[in-house]
């Protein structure tokens, strides 16, 4: 049965994974829609490959406390708007490849560029489609995030306001997770890559995070290997995948294969542990 993650390495969830294989069983929370965004640029050495913007959430989260994550957050509705101004592949389009209605795929799409500039000010619009992204910089854009975070404003209404357009030509599908049916909070996540924009800065400016850093995938990955870092299994296999391509680029590409993977909670060689499982 797949890859391995002993509950050693995900201590938030082990808890309630063991109960869970212990037998005991309780209702199984309804997953809620969500996206996240690897943000990636090439390191500043030569051939040093690949390096993704990533978050630390701060240890009172109820889910994945402390963990490092990439950027993103639950759906919110509104990103579904019919008058969401949009430039790049359509709804139809991505729902093709998202293998979703495409109200379902606007709405994930629309959610991994809000939450990409919720949570590191990195906005993935234009004037025009095609044409150079907007300057999201300074007090006034901040309020605007804050607006976002608190749902006073929506995706929409910000780029109608500021003339705007999404660009759903600027990020990719990768990978698409389920929650495991034991945990309390469950997420139905589809995992995005985008390349971070030039005369942008990502920030990290977000109540839900207490560290916000560029990071050399091989590093962190030793740090979680050691257990002074910590992540999901998802996104260990996302920074394992970003480590091995050659440079930015090659990891903003659509992935060939989406299959629907959830981990579950298995007896393995050396105690309990989350095994990958396609399904």
């Amino acid at each position: 049965m797949g890859r391995q993650f002993p509950l050693t390495t995900t201590p938030g969830i082990s808890d309630a994974a063991s109960r869970w294989l212990a037998g005991e069983r309780w209702d199984e929370a309804e997953p809620r829609r969500a996206s996240t965004v690897m943000l990636v640029r090439d390191g500043v050495a030569v051939g040093s490959g690949p390096e993704v913007f990533m978050l630390r959430r701060v240890s009172g989260m109820d889910f994945a406390p402390s963990m490092m994550v990439f950027p993103g957050g639950s759906v919110d509705e509104r990103d579904g708007d019919v008058d969401l101004p949009w430039a790049g592949p359509s709804p139809s389009e991505w729902a093709d490849r998202l293998g979703c209605s495409p109200a379902e795929a606007q709405m994930y799409v629309a959610a991994a560029i809000r939450e990409v500039f919720e949570e590191c000010g990195v906005l993935l619009a234009s004037p025009s489609a095609g044409g150079p992204l907007a300057m999201a910089d300074g007090p006034e854009w901040l309020d605007i995030r804050l607006a976002l975070v608190d749902r006073r404003l929506s995706l929409a209404e910000v780029l109608l306001d500021k003339d705007l357009v999404l660009r759903s030509d600027l990020v990719v599908a990768k990978a698409h997770w389920l929650t495991p049916v034991f945990e309390p909070r469950r997420y139905d996540t589809w995992f995005f890559a985008a390349l971070m924009p030039p005369f942008q800065v990502a920030d990290g400016e977000t109540t839900e995070a207490d560290q916000a850093t560029w990071v050399v995938p091989d590093e962190l990955l030793r740090a979680y290997a050691a257990g002074s870092a910590l992540m999901l299994p998802p996104t260990v296999m996302c920074v394992e995948a970003i480590r091995d391509a050659a440079c930015a680029a090659d990891v903003v590409v659509h992935s060939e294969s989406l299959p629907l993977v959830m981990p579950e909670v298995v007896d393995g060689p050396d105690g309990p542990a989350m095994a990958i499982v396609e399904r």
